[in-house]
């Protein structure tokens, strides 16, 4: 039986194909504001990846931010849940998931279903568009932050929660000769404040789990881990894990509705 999870976030697209032991393939691509076609098209990719064909999948459950323009899924869950799930099916310690997207950040309590959250969405502060904006100001590719941040020889301190006045701090350090490698490490330094603020109205307890784009980025993970004086796990691909959750919740779907049947 196969199985297939779409995330559509706010920067990225992810479709996830499992059958009923494992992933057998993914697929990740830049989000346009033609979702429906990008959402088709991720689909697409991986079912190629996998050597299938659309007949082949027996549930589509759509996630995310554009999660109703899936048109062809099932239905649609909460990213939440499918975080949670996802988290949970690769590492099964997990208790506490901390997403950090593009344009929102989550931390969700986690045991055998989600017992609290606690999001942000209403401020680029602490997601992936914050470092988006930090880097083009200190003319550095986002993918290269965590490799300066090693480099940092301290860090510098960004006071501002709102990303226009962070940046402006960011500009003032360069033009008073701050190094960039010691800013890098003040900008991620301040996600970690953030989100370790919003991680400890709902508790953290370990495993702690880091998903999302931003979690490719080892001076966030570093930061982070300083911040909440604990270890943190990423998952070999952390961007997959919403999909994948949509796609473990398709399995189940499908399960259910065979019990129904048969009842």
């Amino acid at each position: 039986m196969i199985f297939a999870g779409i995330d559509i976030g706010s920067l990225t697209s992810k479709c996830v194909i499992i059958d009923e032991n494992k992933i057998l393939a993914y697929e990740i691509s830049r989000v346009t504001p033609k979702i429906e076609d990008v959402a088709e098209m991720v689909y697409r990719n991986a079912l190629m990846k996998a050597n299938l064909s659309e007949k082949d999948v027996k549930v589509v459950i759509a996630t995310g931010y554009g999660r109703n323009k899936v048109k062809f899924a099932k239905d649609r869950v909460t990213e939440i849940t499918c975080h949670a799930l996802g988290a949970k099916y690769l590492i099964p310690t997990t208790r506490t998931v901390i997403d950090i997207g593009g344009q929102d950040s989550k931390v969700i309590a986690v045991s055998n279903n989600v017992e609290s959250f606690v999001m942000n969405d209403k401020c680029a502060a602490g997601t992936g568009r914050f470092l988006e904006v930090m880097a083009s100001a200190l003319g550095v590719e986002v993918s290269e932050l965590g490799e300066l941040d090693k480099k940092a020889e301290k860090s510098v301190s960004i006071s501002s929660t709102c990303t226009v006045f962070a940046e402006s701090e960011v500009i003032s350090y360069l033009a008073s000769g701050e190094k960039v490698e010691n800013i890098v490490a003040g900008v991620h330094n301040a996600i970690a404040s953030r989100i370790a603020a919003m991680a400890k109205r709902v508790g953290v307890k370990p495993d702690v789990v880091l998903t999302g784009g931003v979690a490719k980025n080892s001076g966030v993970k570093r930061a982070l881990e300083k911040e909440l004086g604990l270890e943190i796990k990423v998952p070999e691909e952390p961007q997959i894990i919403g999909a994948l959750g949509a796609a473990l919740i398709a399995k189940v779907r499908y399960a259910d509705s065979r019990g129904k049947s048969e009842g």
